[in-house]
């Protein structure tokens, strides 16, 4: 009985190593494919904050989210379904509101959690023919089965 107890502590000890090896080989990648998520998400941003983007600009962008995906912004009304950002973002390409002003959007720090990221980002804007950097904003992005659940701005 006391070496078939040894032979299965060995065991669990060695599928144990194995397992946290694994585990952290998965999270590295783990973390490398969310952070390529918000980088692509910016990327698509900027296509569509062009004075020539489309709606399929939009629709590319918005491929990025879950099916039941938020928007939380509390300085700008607080919390959006997957929905109303996409009208959002219609309405206003419609209405010009997407004129070309932003240049770029540069990632100034970023923390790179478990399923979620939280990013410091400036807009980089066209201002009295000068490009500008704009203010530092926070940014969390949480997610689920590799898609983004979850944009909580805090600016």
């Amino acid at each position: 009985m006391k070496t078939h107890l040894k032979i299965l502590v060995s065991i669990f000890l060695i599928l144990l190593t194995t397992n946290k090896i694994i585990a952290q080989d998965a999270t590295k990648a783990h973390k490398d494919s969310l952070e390529t998520i918000v980088y692509k998400y910016y990327d698509l941003n900027l296509k569509i904050f062009q004075e020539n983007s489309t709606v399929n600009d939009i629709d590319n962008a918005f491929e990025l989210f879950t099916d039941d995906f938020t928007y939380v912004h509390p300085k700008y009304g607080g919390i959006y379904t997957r929905e109303d950002l996409y009208n959002g973002y219609v309405r206003n390409q419609k209405n010009g509101g997407y004129d070309g002003k932003i240049t770029d959007i540069k990632i100034l720090n970023k923390i790179v959690g478990l399923n979620a990221v939280v990013v410091q980002k400036s807009f980089v804007e066209k201002k009295d023919s000068k490009i500008k950097d704009g203010e530092p904003e926070m940014t969390l992005f949480e997610f689920r089965g590799g898609k983004i659940s979850r944009i909580f701005e805090y600016w």
